[in-house]
């Protein structure tokens, strides 16, 4: 039974899988727009909001702990720069999830995620 086990494992390992879920988020905060599946993009949602509230608090220790998940120090500055200022009367939500359709290979459900 799989009662209070969170996250989905997309059938990888666990290296893997968290190299995915950081090569996602550097995406997403570079080009603040990302195409992939729906489970990926579900998966990757809170990990990317946790770095913008890094970025919103604007501390060094937020710096490094940013610096330790996305793996581009021009997106960390980004981040600090740029998406934390903006979102600073915000709190929280600042991401969008909206669905797209089957992919045309394999019928899997895409999303497309964007910062609001």
């Amino acid at each position: 039974m799989r009662h209070r086990v969170a996250g989905r494992k997309l059938s990888r390992s666990t290296g893997h899988r968290r190299a995915l879920y950081r090569n996602l988020v550097t995406d997403l905060l570079r080009y603040e727009r990302i195409v992939t599946t729906e489970a990926k993009a579900k998966e990757v949602r809170p990990l990317a909001e946790k770095v913008i509230t890094w970025g919103k608090q604007g501390t060094l220790h937020a710096r490094r702990q940013a610096l330790s998940f996305v793996l581009d120090k021009k997106v960390v500055d980004k981040v600090f720069d740029d998406i934390g200022p903006r979102y600073a009367e915000r709190p929280g939500g600042y991401t969008r999830l909206a669905k797209l359709g089957p992919r045309l290979g394999d019928g899997a459900p895409m999303a497309q995620l964007e910062l609001v």
